[in-house]
């Protein structure tokens, strides 16, 4: 009998007591014959196929929904235990969700990837041919998305009862493909095969207003209410994705809105002749979570982000406001119940909707509304560039959210006067900390609202937080200074350990146990390894292994042969100016000059990789991309070099894609200019896979040297109050080039067009750039890194002590686990506790 119509398979296990019969459901039993079983059965019966015919991805998809199955059950129970609980519920509000491809993660999290393994194999299948076949989720771009994901996947082994918000992107960012040297953005479709791991719930779709108009009115009580009349209202649909803990009982919910038009066809039009404009209003409503980041260079573009943002966030406030009165039946408790938490300022737009839900839809006084919202907002800053904090063109702002310019306005008339009375008679302050910007246009500054609206801001490590407090954010830092804490980022060693590299994972947990990966402080016990041979001879071999599986990745995707007896030199990452992929490619060609010049010239054999996406709108960072490529194929392809050095650029980097990089990595490239990256999240990425850091003294780079040992990381360049006596004591980068040799060599060689087929004006910008204003501080840290990464280069010959710091970096990053983070949000920032979610002994097999 089918398992869609009933108990399918019948297995015999032996009780403590006796031997008994136990019925085991095609849905939930974990025995190899009822695997096997439910595959087959979701093959035909979901797929439509018989596997004569089934192609990998049928399979794959067969697989997945066999093992959405077994966590269905966590994900129910873990809702009801919450309910009855009466928990305090975390809503994580994040533009991006960077979460990788789902399978294998729920596969370790569930326990149960041997089983399915053998299951699998003796259905005459491959395990990782299956995982192939899943797409990467089009949900994130950078270190922003991935952190959420992180923090998902900690909130839920940790067992805090959480929602992760944000929006469904049908197309994702991009896919990139390189074409002569130049980033190409091709349409990511990653949903054309379908996305087995979400449910649609239609029954809990969100109505979202814009545009328009606001009316005010006297209620029957003589109180005075605003009424929004809008012009357009688009729908949200939430689709639901189970996030499981690791070997927990629970599963939280990533909740993503998908916006749709509340009537998709207009039969009106379409009975006239109007084609294209009985589909209008749907083209129009569905366009807000079609991609993520359009290019925002243009006013269609601001707007459209703009609508994004509102859309998702007030989605998910009617959605928190709805559980919460359906639980509580009042709303003036809600900030008791529920915590938001802004990543960074896409989503404190909320400020604004909170309040004007509560004013407008709960009729609360402006009074109790704000105490409400004041409470139950907290702010991560993920910036420290002034510029790079998000402002909306007034004119956007009110056209699109009218009642909201309106509420701003009065949170912020308030907020004013609250400054004057601090700090009487400073306007210059007020003009300052005004959630207005009126120099040089009008601007709603949406980091300011996050200030004012939120009860903590922090920031993501202990060098931005200081920078935050001391300049970007100081104005509100001397106005409420008990608002401020630090939470440095960490990582999850479930996605990035268990998945990304099983083979280290296993020599850790045959030497220490299995429990740290829930308490990676435990990973201290691997430095009485370092200096064991046995041991460090295992090391080395998984990082051999790890190395040439990335080279063949690299062969088949780039066509680019890759020693891997190299020391892999990677700087995979968004690309952008302050990230300096660009000094990078400089010191490539600086290598390359020596060993041209000098025959005699030692150096070890060098593989410089990078990957990463720019803006679409980035002129800048998809020409640094070009010339990483153009390098490349001169290098590459000189003979007198060989393999003694390869530059190459691996497109379209993603999360999928890095699972393969960060294992393989001998050295880490965190070469920020100090003073702008916020934190990092690769950095510890890498180091937690063996990879040693060459770093400037930026964002967590600190904090991981201190942890590791300075003797253990490669450290160079100006520390962030050098590079500020530098700003304001005029920085002259030409002075530098004039200098330096070998720099100057490097640069002429990019400008006179020896890189781009003798064309002397294609990377001019670039120089220009550098030699004019050089905003990065490229010219004045060059030398210090050039120096550095021959110090590497000695390092590196040294096989044996170059193996123990590798394993003492990775024994001593215990502490960048996102899990350390979230224990902080939570005991800091969200005052929630644990709620252990057990299944019944009979759920259980």
């Amino acid at each position: 009998m089918s398992s869609r119509c009933g108990i399918a398979f019948e297995v015999f296990v032996m009780d403590k007591a006796a031997a008994t019969i136990k019925i085991e459901d095609d849905r939930t039993g974990l025995s190899i014959e009822t695997l096997k079983r439910a595959i087959k059965d979701n093959l035909f019966y979901i797929q439509g196929v018989f596997p004569e015919i089934a192609s990998k991805t049928d399979w794959y998809m067969a697989l997945a929904y066999t093992v959405r199955d077994r966590l269905m059950h966590h994900w129910i129970v873990t809702t009801q235990n919450y309910l009855k609980r009466d928990a305090r519920l975390v809503a994580y509000l994040s533009a991006e969700f960077l979460v990788g491809p789902h399978l294998m993660n729920n596969l370790i999290n569930l326990d149960i990837l041997d089983k399915v393994g053998q299951a699998v194999k003796e259905l005459g299948l491959d395990l990782p041919e299956l995982v192939e076949q899943e797409e990467e989720p089009g949900l994130g771009n950078g270190g922003l998305g991935r952190l959420a994901a992180c923090y998902m996947d900690s909130l839920a082994t940790l067992q805090i009862p959480a929602i992760g918000y944000g929006i469904r992107y049908e197309f994702g960012i991009f896919d990139q493909k390189i074409d002569n040297g130049w980033q190409v953005e091709v349409t990511d479709q990653w949903l054309r095969l379908g996305n087995p791991w979400e449910i649609a719930r239609s029954e809990r779709t969100m109505e979202v207003k814009f545009g328009g108009h606001t009316e005010s009115y006297t209620d029957d009580k003589g109180g005075y209410r605003v009424r929004w009349i809008p012009d357009q209202v688009v729908n949200g649909i939430p689709c639901d994705t189970p996030v499981l803990g690791y070997r927990m009982g629970n599963a939280n919910t990533l909740r993503l809105w998908k916006a749709v038009a509340p009537e998709s066809f207009d039969f009106q039009a379409f009975n006239v002749g109007d084609y294209v404009g009985s589909v209008h209003e749907k083209m129009r409503s569905e366009t807000i979570s079609k991609v993520l980041y359009p290019n925002d260079t243009a006013t269609q573009g601001k707007q459209l982000r703009l609508e994004q943002q509102f859309f998702f966030v007030s989605c998910s406030l009617q959605d928190l406001l709805q559980l919460h009165m359906r639980e509580q039946k009042c709303v003036d408790n809600f900030h008791e119940h529920v915590v938001i938490q802004l990543n960074d300022t896409h989503p404190s737009v909320g400020v604004a909707e909170l309040m004007r839900l509560l004013v407008d839809e709960f009729d609360l006084p402006w009074d109790t509304a704000w105490k409400i919202t004041r409470n139950t907002f907290a702010y991560t800053n993920h910036t420290l560039m002034p510029e790079a904090l998000e402002r909306w063109p007034l004119e956007i702002f009110e056209e699109l959210l009218p009642r909201h310019a309106e509420i701003i306005f009065e949170i912020n008339r308030r907020f004013l006067d609250e400054v004057r009375a601090k700090f009487p008679g400073d306007e210059a302050r007020v003009r300052r900390m005004s959630l207005i910007d009126e120099d040089g246009g009008r601007f709603v500054r949406m980091a300011h609202l996050a200030c004012v609206g939120a009860q903590k801001i922090n920031g993501v490590a202990e060098l931005h937080s200081e920078l935050l407090k001391k300049h970007t954010l100081h104005d509100f830092y001397e106005l409420w200074p008990d608002k401020f804490l630090n939470v440095t980022n960490g990582v999850t060693p479930r996605r990035f350990m268990l998945v990304s590299n099983p083979k280290l994972t296993d020599l850790i947990t045959e030497k220490i146990g299995e429990n740290w990966v829930l308490h990676t402080d435990e990973l201290k016990e691997l430095e009485q390894y370092a200096k064991d041979k046995s041991f460090c001879d295992q090391w080395r071999a998984i990082k051999r292994d790890n190395k040439r599986e990335l080279a063949n990745r690299i062969k088949d995707q780039t066509g680019i042969v890759v020693n891997p007896e190299s020391l892999f030199d990677i700087q995979v990452k968004r690309m952008h100016e302050y990230k300096r992929q660009h000094l990078n490619i400089l010191h490539a060609v600086t290598l390359y000059n020596r060993i041209k010049s000098d025959s005699k010239f030692v150096s070890t054999p060098r593989a410089i990789m990078f990957g990463g996406k720019a803006a679409p709108g980035y002129f800048m960072a998809k020409l640094i991309i070009k010339l990483i490529n153009s390098v490349g194929e001169v290098i590459n392809n000189d003979p007198a070099i060989g393999d003694r050095l390869k530059v190459v650029f691996i497109p379209d980097f993603n999360v999928k894609r890095a699972q393969h990089i960060y294992p393989a990595a001998d050295l880490s490239e965190q070469i920020s200019t100090a003073g702008t990256e916020a934190s990092g999240t690769g950095n510890m990425k890498f180091a937690l896979n063996g990879a040693l850091t060459i770093g400037t003294l930026d964002g967590a780079n600190i904090e991981i040297r201190d942890r590791v040992g300075a003797e253990n990381f490669f450290l160079f360049g100006k520390t962030e109050k050098e590079i500020e006596q530098l700003k304001n004591g005029g920085y002259h980068p030409r002075d530098y080039y004039e200098k330096d040799a070998e720099l100057k060599q490097a640069i002429d060689m990019i400008g006179s067009g020896q890189f781009s087929d003798g064309d002397p004006v294609l990377f001019h910008p670039i120089v220009d750039s550098l030699l004019a204003s050089d905003p990065y501080f490229v010219l004045a840290d060059y030398r210090s890194y050039v120096d550095c990464q021959t110090q590497v280069d000695k390092a590196f010959r040294d096989t044996d002590d170059w193996t123990r710091k590798s394993i003492l970096n990775v024994a001593r990053m215990g502490n960048f686990s996102s899990d350390r983070s979230i224990r902080e949000y939570c005991q800091n920032i969200w005052h929630v506790d644990p709620i252990e979610v057990t299944l019944d002994d009979d759920d259980e097999d």
